[in-house]
Parts: structure tokens; C-alpha cells; sequence
């Protein structure tokens, strides 16, 4: 059986590649938490100076895997993919994202997280939570309004409207926009092996100034909306929706 989340080392880099094709990448409970610990193991570990985390050259990832997510919905903050979300936000070592293709609700959101973004320009980016019944994550709704305004926010939050790498790179939300996937995994490789070459405490000092103002806040809307989100989860309205869109695959 092919693991859903490969770990390689290369040097200082540590790759997490999601690895599920069949499934467009989409994330489980058992996933989450070999991320999670992955990026704990990562933090801890004196000889990785950064991890990249992608999918394929066609696909980041699809989000949360409904049917899994249905069967056993997060009860608490200590669920896997709350401890994901804590183990990426705590990463003292540079985190880089390379997106091909799909990136839907935490493929998105996780985004927000990471030091280094690079995007495939035909990217398909989505935070379709509302239209699911379920709230934003992840931190998402204090991030947005300030990076894009509150009427471009609510364009994608509450309307779940998608956009393209080209625009996320445009937005700020990655760095840059290749020409496709096989482009964007190659440049993130490249920018976090650069990481190998630098003062790797520099490298964390400077991180955790850049991170430190509004860290508290931050961390309290992501408790927050998590527990919103656990709530929602039982809802009539995202039963419903969730339900739908599995009877449709």
C-alpha cells in the first residue's frame, strides 16, 4: 500500500508529499497526523534546515476527505487535523508550499502559513466552507480581511468564490506564479535548498520576528473557529451539504 503522505530527505530539506491520486490528495484524520508529527519531528530535528510540502504536479490537494470526515468529525482542538494546524503555525524552521492544480479549503488556508508559496499560474485555489454549511479555519478569517479587505474576504469566504495561482501570486498569498506544476515543484526545491546555505538560527530568529505581532490573536482565532467548526460540523445545514456532495461523487 502507497503511503498517502511521503517523507524524503534531501540534505537539510524535508519534502512531505501528499500522495493520494485517487483520491485528488485529499486529506484524512491518519494524514493530518502524519503531518503533524512530521513538522514536530522536523522542528526538533538540528539537521533539517526546511520542509517543503506539495502534492503532484496536477494536484495539491482536494481538502478534507468528506466520507472520513463524516465518520469521524473532529470532537476537540487535540483532533488530528487541529494539531496539524498548531504543528505548522509552531514550525520554527522555513516552510515552503509548491500548488499545482487543485488547493481547496485547508489546501488554501494552510497557505496562509507558510513562509515560502510558489503556485502553478492555472492553480485552482477555493475556501468553499459557507457553501458546505461549515465556517472558515485555520486562521483564515482574521488573515484574509487584512491581506485583501474585507470585501475581497468576503468574496471568497462567504461566497466561496475560487481563484488562480496567477491571482494568488498577484494578492500576496504566494510568491510567485510558474508556468505549471512541474515549474512550480522545481522552483519551492530550489528556494528551500537555498535554506541549507544560510545561518539556519538567523534563519528562525528572523522567522519568529517576522511571525511574532499578532501571533496571541492569531492563535486565539484559530481556537476559536475551530470550535465553531466543530459545531458546524453537527449542523442540519452541514449535514445536508456534506451529504450532497458525497451523493454526487
Amino acid at each position: 500500500m502507497t503511503d498517502a503522505i511521503e517523507l524524503q530527505r534531501e540534505g537539510g530539506l524535508l519534502t512531505l508529499r501528499l500522495n493520494r491520486p485517487d483520491k485528488k490528495n485529499a486529506l484524512t484524520r491518519a494524514m493530518y497526523a502524519r503531518l503533524a508529527d512530521a513538522l514536530s519531528e522536523a522542528d526538533g530535528d538540528p539537521e533539517i534546515n526546511a520542509v517543503m510540502i506539495c502534492g503532484s504536479s496536477e494536484c495539491f490537494t482536494a481538502g478534507n476527505d468528506i466520507a472520513d470526515f463524516l465518520q469521524q468529525p473532529p470532537r476537540d482542538l487535540d483532533s488530528p487535523v487541529f494539531r496539524f494546524m498548531r504543528s505548522l503555525v509552531q514550525c520554527r524552521k522555513p516552510v515552503v508550499a509548491a500548488v499545482a492544480g487543485a488547493a481547496v479549503g485547508i489546501g488554501t488556508t494552510m497557505l496562509l502559513h507558510c513562509d515560502l508559496v510558489y503556485v502553478s499560474r492555472d492553480a485552482r485555489l477555493r475556501m468553499p466552507f459557507v457553501n458546505l454549511g461549515l465556517c472558515p479555519e485555520f486562521g483564515s478569517s482574521l488573515i484574509l480581511p487584512r491581506l485583501l479587505g474585507q470585501a475581497k474576504a468576503a468574496e471568497l469566504l462567504l461566497l466561496g468564490e475560487g481563484f488562480s495561482g496567477e491571482q494568488a501570486a498577484a494578492w500576496g498569498i504566494a510568491s510567485a506564479a510558474l508556468g505549471d506544476g512541474v515549474a512550480t515543484l522545481a522552483k519551492a526545491r530550489e528556494a528551500a535548498l537555498r535554506f541549507s546555505q544560510l545561518a539556519p538560527e538567523a534563519v528562525q530568529v528572523s522567522k519568529r520576528l517576522m511571525k511574532a505581532p499578532g501571533r496571541e490573536q492569531l492563535r486565539q482565532v484559530i481556537e476559536q473557529e475551530g470550535v465553531e467548526f466543530t459545531r458546524r460540523l453537527q449542523s442540519p445545514e452541514a449535514i445536508a451539504a456534506l451529504s450532497g456532495f458525497l451523493s454526487k461523487g
